[in-house]
């Protein structure tokens, strides 16, 4: 026991409970990812996909998220403040090279991943786009903090990049970048900037999307970047509860209807062989039928214990920028997981968002690793006694190498 004390006091940092919970979300995924990876193997009916394979996947981008987590804990905060200017230009540029590739990946329309065909590897270039932005939004305003902000004199620093990184997004990820632009709405009010320049920003985005839609119904090709016809036509069929293209969510209310208050059991599911995406968008209907309604808001309530983690770290940490960075990055991923478990009750149109930390996946679920690790290395600042020993030795020796000399 002594020994397991030690290694947690030692590599353990930061708030202990929103550790518990991470870990306790990533242990519960292995239980829906499994039974809903049944549905991969019947949909490709190839030899090599088995639902082992699919849950060895799931297990292998988990270790990783776990790695980044653990290593993301010791890096100083003050880093993320002197580097998310910096990784403004990469990310435009990875944007950039994103929207130009609109090319097709066996069969699928992969205009929102960037493929890297040395290595074979390929990554959604928004959800990193979309942290990176909120790192900035919380560094802008925390520098701003004693200064009154205007519209104007902010619109260079501030509202350009906001734009010119949705602007890339768009095209091919239309519901991502509308719910990056929301959360940084939210940032920028927790931020204090003024409430007339955040309904600007919102009327500008509004007339800005507008104008692109407008354009590509007019004079566009339904090329695969062209996602607007899949929106339209995703609204229509949310709109339209008659229509034979609104199969998913109908699958996913029968799930949630069939799993009762208690559920069928785990792996019992029956929707899971007809609902398509199972294993990741619509993974919460799955656990809702397994679980029962019971078992879905008892997952409701781990997500809102995160957030309120999230909120005592954030109001603890006496560091404005540190306060805003914890927001920035926690806040988004509950808005995450909020509107998938929306979309699977039929309350939002089908956007493609995953559950997280419990949907099957690899780039946002290692963002999400990493957005929870930034929370980690700035909690540590209230719960790690080191952290302040350290920074009391580092000002002794700095005091006396002055007064010395």
């Amino acid at each position: 026991m002594k020994k397991i004390d030690i290694f947690f006091n030692r590599y353990i940092k930061g708030d202990r409970y929103l550790w518990a919970f991470i870990t306790l979300l990533a242990i519960f995924s292995f239980l829906p990812v499994y039974s809903a990876s049944t549905n991969l193997v019947t949909i490709y009916g190839v030899e090599s996909n088995t639902v082992f394979r699919y849950l060895l996947r799931h297990t292998i981008f988990l270790l990783v998220g776990f790695g980044i987590l653990f290593f993301t804990q010791f890096i100083d905060y003050k880093y993320f403040y002197r580097f998310s200017i910096l990784t403004i230009p990469i990310i435009l540029i990875l944007l950039i090279l994103t929207i130009n590739q609109g090319k097709e990946l066996d069969g699928v329309n992969a205009s929102r991943w960037l493929h890297i065909p040395i290595i074979n590897i390929s990554f959604q270039t928004s959800n990193i786009a979309g942290l990176v932005l909120f790192i900035y939004c919380a560094r802008y305003l925390a520098r701003k903090n004693k200064e009154k902000i205007y519209f104007i004199n902010s619109f260079f620093y501030l509202i350009f990049p906001i734009f010119f990184i949705l602007g890339l997004i768009f095209p091919a990820n239309g519901s991502t970048a509308v719910i990056v632009f929301i959360s940084v709405l939210i940032i920028l009010f927790i931020g204090g900037y003024p409430f007339t320049g955040i309904i600007g920003i919102l009327f500008m985005g509004i007339i800005s999307a507008g104008i692109y839609i407008f354009y590509v119904i007019k004079w566009g090709e339904k090329k695969p970047i062209n996602r607007v016809y899949t929106w339209k036509n995703r609204i229509e069929n949310f709109l339209n509860n008659e229509s034979e293209e609104n199969y998913q969510i109908k699958q996913s209310k029968t799930a949630i209807i069939l799993g009762n208050k208690f559920g069928r059991g785990p792996g019992k599911s029956v929707l899971k062989a007809f609902l398509p995406q199972s294993s990741s968008d619509f993974i919460y209907a799955i656990i809702i039928e397994e679980y029962g309604s019971f078992g879905g808001i008892i997952l409701l309530f781990i997500y809102i214990l995160i957030l309120l983690r999230i909120m005592v770290i954030a109001t603890k940490v006496q560091n404005y920028f540190c306060t805003l960075l914890v927001l920035s990055v926690g806040v988004p991923i509950i808005n995450q997981a909020l509107i998938n478990m929306g979309i699977s009750v039929g309350l939002f149109p089908v956007t493609g968002q995953t559950l997280p930390l419990i949907s099957a996946g690899g780039t946002s679920m290692w963002i999400t690793f990493f957005s929870f690790g930034i929370i980690l290395s700035v909690s540590r600042i209230i719960y790690d006694d080191s952290y302040y020993k350290n920074i009391e030795k580092r000002k002794k020796n700095h005091n006396e190498k002055y007064f010395s000399t």
